[in-house]
């Protein structure tokens, strides 16, 4: 094989542009599925975000009605009031115990809302996982 002969810089050339290319695949197939890994936490990260907001709120709100906040105090008409969507569909479930003359109400209803709403975002995590170990 003579290394000057055209038929062999041509080939050499063609050899080059189909690396090139291949390169050029797998790099966007990796640049690819890093966005799809990216986008995946950013929605693993925000179900965890809101997940943890509404336990927070649904905790405060356990904790006022044990310790027998007062009801007309701002800051727990606040927590009951934003917190009364989420709890409404556990809110007959159970009779809660009350005690102090039904001051402290140990609501058990909040505790299975809490749980209920963290197994949610856990099932809603896992299949967002799924989806992305598919893509």
């Amino acid at each position: 094989m003579n290394p000057n002969d055209p038929s062999n810089f041509k080939r050499q050339q063609e050899l080059r542009r189909q690396q090139e290319a291949l390169q050029l695949r797998q790099e966007e197939q990796r640049l690819e599925l890093a966005r799809r890994a990216t986008t995946a936490n950013w929605i693993i990260n925000s179900i965890y975000f809101f997940v943890g907001l509404l336990e927070i709120l649904l905790g405060l709100r356990f904790l006022l009605r044990v310790l027998g906040a007062n009801t007309d105090n701002t800051f727990a008409q606040v927590i009951y009031n934003l917190s009364a969507p989420f709890v409404a569909p556990f809110s007959t479930l159970f009779i809660s115990p009350v005690t102090g003359g039904g001051a402290n109400i140990f609501d058990v209803n909040v505790l299975i809302a809490i749980v209920v709403y963290a197994l949610l975002g856990w099932l809603a995590v896992w299949f967002v996982r799924l989806l992305q170990g598919r893509g």
